[in-house]
């Protein structure tokens, strides 16, 4: 069942376009371990790894499982900052300088990054865009989706397709893909690197799906304040009702809370969710109006715990969503708890 569309709260993403000039940029370089250790380096290596510049965590993580020891990474955005908007700094321009590529989402997720690549990398064919190369139309079952945050009058599809395994398993296809064509040299370090990730990501997707069927049928249904839960929600058959966040990404005005209280209400939705990017007070005020629970940890783009903690990993985001999801709705992530959320390329 495809996720609902309600007119409800719409926002688009604005994103702001940003020249830089100038040099700078980060010092040393890091071995990859666990978490998201070795996902910035600075690019001044001479071993002939490729030097893979990426945007957002998750993709950074699917990347770096991907490539694993035989590849140099840069996540050039930050855990925890709002890609939409996210300006780049001079110091990502001289990164970017030195990549042999960038591995982007697009999908007009990562605003101004796109522009700053062409302008830096040496090679302007080098840009590869993963949600591009997943999903195309706009069908409902198949293809980009528009929703409250993303209307279709604005433009732009919903960019977060990772959301789902199945499209990170395509993901990290696509990376082992382009990876090879650019070093074939490596191939079988990046074949076993995608076999054991995809294996993982495999047996997410199944505890997933397992774990999903124990929270009440009238339950499954999604409220968060950015909607990033798409593809999520159209994947395992749940309903996304609503997104708080309005088109300016300020807070919704006291009409727009209104009506949301009211469709809480008349839904009966047992609890809405924050995010970690996005901290609002007035969703605690809306859950105490309305009685539902208000969990604020949800995940999209950030992995939780520190760099170097093992669940901070694509998969640790997921595993730690769905606790936190299926609990608050009357359900548990049993299953979902037993995936290893640490990184999975070869030492």
């Amino acid at each position: 069942m495809p996720a609902s569309r309600y007119p409800l709260l719409f926002a688009g993403a604005a994103m702001a376009l940003v020249a830089l000039a100038g040099c700078g940029g980060t010092s040393g370089s890091e071995t990859p371990g666990d978490g998201a250790v070795g996902t910035h380096s600075s690019f001044g290596e001479t071993d002939g790894k490729l030097k893979v510049a990426t945007t957002v965590a998750p993709l950074t993580s699917i990347v770096l499982n991907v490539g694993g020891t035989c590849i140099h990474v840069h996540g050039l955005i930050p855990d925890g900052v709002d890609s939409h908007t996210f300006e780049p700094k001079p110091s990502d321009a001289k990164v970017l300088s030195s990549a042999s590529m960038l591995i982007m989402n697009g999908a007009h997720l990562e605003g101004s990054t796109e522009k700053i690549a062409q302008q830096n990398l040496k090679d302007r064919s080098k840009i590869y865009k993963l949600a591009d190369n997943t999903l195309s139309g706009d069908d409902e079952k198949t293809g980009f989706l528009y929703d409250f945050s993303f209307p279709r009058s604005e433009g732009d599809p919903n960019p977060h397709l990772w959301m789902d395994p199945q499209y990170a398993l395509k993901y990290a296809e696509l990376v082992r893909g382009w990876l090879i064509e650019n070093d074939p040299s490596r191939k079988d370090c990046f074949q076993r690197n995608y076999d054991r990730f995809a294996e993982v990501v495999t047996r997410l997707d199944a505890a997933i799906a397992k774990d999903q069927s124990s929270v009440p049928e009238k339950n499954r249904k999604l409220l968060t304040y950015h909607d990033s839960w798409a593809y999520w929600a159209r994947r395992y058959g749940w309903t996304v009702i609503g997104a708080i966040q309005p088109s300016d990404f300020k807070e919704p005005s006291a009409r727009e809370v209104g009506d949301l209280i009211s469709q809480i209400k008349r839904e009966q939705v047992p609890a809405i969710f924050g995010s970690e990017v996005y901290p609002s007070k007035v969703l605690e005020q809306i859950a105490k109006e309305t009685g539902a629970k208000f969990e604020d940890k949800l995940r999209d783009d950030e992995p939780p715990g520190k760099v170097n903690a093992a669940g901070h990993t694509y998969v640790g985001m997921l595993v730690d969503d769905m606790t936190i999801l299926f609990r608050a709705l009357g359900g548990e992530a049993a299953e979902t708890a037993k995936i290893d959320p640490a990184n999975t390329f070869e030492r």
